[in-house]
């Protein structure tokens, strides 16, 4: 199944959530700038010392800012995921998340204080618990044949990864001074100058600087994606008169087939893949000094990963229809464990590397997180009954979330023992997903057929 086959309903949500992602990773570049760049005002805060944390710091600071969106996106996913199997109301649940992006997100000009910044970002995590687990729930139920789950899994995908991965790129251009800029200032002590840009006269003219442009860009994305969600898609009928009265996330398999439930599985395995996905972020310094490189092919080996997803997440997703999804998975990780461990190679004092060694290592691994990521998710829509679709699916969403949040906190730890020891640390979790995944999980595809509870 190509993208042009694909259901309009799963392209408006998979558009829409290209727009919201865009606009999400605007503020991932663009907050930490923003809180150090003295329109924030963080001076009572910092130098003061708290326990166990010790001195608060400015990184300190920008550092809750982030981690506070993840942390409430990935904990409220399965409470917002159960609500919308309940109600059967997925679109109403992803409105009220988009809404809340986009209106906290053009508050970000108006406040001062480091503590409405905070209660913002929070609000938008908020949001996106009740955007996500809605969203991949209404792509699981338009899949009106088991056999395109895994493609419009992958179609799905392949638009958020391009906008979370085109975003960053978009937002330090406008910031720093783009198509348009007329100026650039200090920006309070910062040390990028931040652009100024001139409206135009039906907006009563004057300047806003590339802060305040990249927040209107914010609002625009989940504008947008307002928009398509509200003409392009529906609730299916009767989806929460179908949901199940036991909507808990299991442990154990009640099946009896395995000793752990498959669908738990394949969100923890989810969580160690996207731990390695993360480490890379916070070694860029160290990674740069041991290759003797500069940012620009830091941020190409960043965004090697997201180039593969881009370019395999829906024919390994269509495949996974055909030849079943517990084969590419399996392989995932399989390929996993040693893209990391080349990489840990790669930055080991003496050996022979080169830049472009780290992107091809960065491009393996990017292919083999789209060979686990698409088939889970198809996987795990596979064993869903009616109606609970947003319970099952939000234990991946939210096991990934949890593991990009967990990756950097874990490689600035474990990086004092050595640069290679947060790769081999994340490729020892591949392995152990690989364990866990070919003991525990079964397919739910035989010659082209899915046999799922659904059926």
């Amino acid at each position: 199944m190509g993208v042009l086959d694909t259901d309009r309903r799963v392209l408006a949500l998979a558009m829409a959530r290209m727009a919201d992602a865009i606009g999400n990773s605007f503020l991932i570049i663009v907050l930490p700038g923003y809180v150090a760049s003295g329109q924030v005002d963080v001076g009572a805060l910092v130098g003061s010392r708290l326990p166990v944390v010790g001195e608060v710091t400015v990184p300190l600071l920008i550092g809750v800012v982030l981690s506070l969106f993840g942390l409430l996106n990935s904990v409220g996913q399965p409470f917002t995921g159960r609500l919308s199997d309940r109600t059967g109301r997925r679109k109403w649940f992803i409105l009220v998340g988009l809404a809340a992006f986009g209106v906290s997100s053009a508050l970000y000009p108006f406040v001062e204080s480091y503590g409405a910044v905070v209660a913002i970002r929070a609000v938008q995590g908020v949001g996106a618990a009740f955007t996500i687990p809605g969203t991949i729930a209404l792509v699981n139920e338009y899949s009106a044949a088991d056999s395109e789950r895994g493609g419009n899994f992958g179609v799905f995908n392949t638009f958020r990864l391009a906008g979370f991965g085109f975003g960053p790129i978009v937002a330090g251009f406008l910031v720093t001074g783009g198509v348009g800029a007329v100026a650039s200032e200090g920006g309070g002590g910062a040390a990028t100058a931040v652009a100024q840009y001139a409206l135009p006269a039906v907006l009563g003219g004057g300047r806003v600087s590339g802060y305040t442009a990249a927040f209107g860009v914010a609002v625009l994305g989940a504008a947008v994606s307002l928009a398509l969600v509200s003409v392009f898609v529906d609730d299916p009928e009767n989806s929460g008169a179908e949901a199940g009265t036991d909507l808990s996330i299991a442990v154990r398999d009640r099946s009896g087939e395995s000793y752990l439930d498959p669908v738990f599985v394949l969100g923890l395995g989810t969580f160690l893949m996207a731990t390695g996905i993360a480490v890379f972020a916070t070694l860029q310094a160290e990674i740069n000094t041991a290759l003797g490189q500069g940012s620009v092919l830091f941020s190409v080996q960043f965004a090697a990963v997201v180039v593969a997803n881009v370019l395999f997440q829906v024919p390994i997703g269509s495949a996974s229809d055909t030849y079943g999804r517990r084969p590419f998975i399996v392989g995932g990780f399989v390929l996993l464990v040693p893209s990391l461990l080349f990489q840990a190679y790669l930055v080991t004092p003496g050996a022979v590397s080169s830049p472009l060694l780290m992107v091809a290592g960065r491009l393996v691994q990017g292919v083999a997180v789209a060979m686990v990521f698409a088939p889970s998710l198809a996987l795990a829509g596979d064993l869903a009954r009616k109606g609970d679709s947003g319970t099952k699916l939000s234990v991946l969403t939210m096991a990934f979330g949890l593991g990009v949040a967990a990756g950097p906190t874990a490689a600035g730890f474990l990086v004092r023992y050595g640069l290679a020891v947060p790769f081999v640390f994340s490729a020892a979790l591949g392995a152990g997903a690989l364990v866990l995944v070919y003991t525990q999980v079964s397919d739910t595809v035989d010659a082209g057929l899915t046999l799922s509870p659904a059926d």
